[in-house]
């Protein structure tokens, strides 16, 4: 069955719980399911290694996940303005996927979570759509048709979904940003179908 790949890094679960969110809105859509996954963490030790399985929550990646997807919704929490280094890491790593051109033509979406209102949500989802913009994807964001966009008084954006998770990371997800990821994950599934 086809499949959005809900690629994220999170530290603290508060993108975690936002993946989970857009899996929801993904398995919405009928013939098409949500497949969870994330990255390792990145060590300063050139000798430290990861399991092949995390301890907890989603399996990592691996590059035939991101080949063989019929869409892409990408999450990470915001360092500075920009992505985790992570999730940099692992795009990093897509160099002949970027000259085989196996992701041209699917979409893709973008989310994240930080400690403040003013902590670069924005940035940081213009910043994860550079690279996938390089591999040809076709980005989709949140309309303002969702009319959460309106309302919320945590995160939100038409780039993407977001989240105010506070200065101690442990804010839940607000109604508002539960339902701006489902919408994110259904109108990549929709769009995913579509373009098939």
């Amino acid at each position: 069955m086809p499949y959005i790949l809900i690629l994220y890094y999170s530290r603290y679960g508060a993108t975690a719980a936002m993946a989970h969110q857009i899996a929801r809105g993904v398995e919405e859509v009928a013939g098409i399911e949500a497949r969870l996954r994330t990255v390792p963490a990145v060590s300063s030790v050139c000798e430290a290694t990861e399991e092949s399985v995390p301890e907890e929550g989603a399996p990592y990646a691996s590059i035939e996940d991101l080949e063989q997807c019929a869409g892409l919704a990408l999450g990470s929490p915001t360092r500075f303005g920009n992505m985790a280094a992570p999730l940099k890491y692992f795009l990093d790593g897509t160099s002949r996927q970027w000259l085989s051109g196996t992701l041209i033509g699917k979409p893709a979406g973008v989310f994240t979570s930080t400690s403040s209102m003013h902590g670069g949500q924005e940035t940081t989802l213009l910043s994860m759509m550079l690279p996938l913009l390089h591999h040809g994807m076709l980005i989709t964001g949140v309309p303002y048709t969702e009319t959460a966009l309106l309302h919320t008084q945590t995160g939100g954006t038409p780039y993407g979904p977001s989240h105010l998770a506070g200065t101690d990371s442990k804010l839940p997800l607000s109604d508002e940003e539960k339902t701006l990821c489902r919408a994110l994950g259904k109108r990549l599934a929709e769009t995913a179908q579509k373009l098939a």
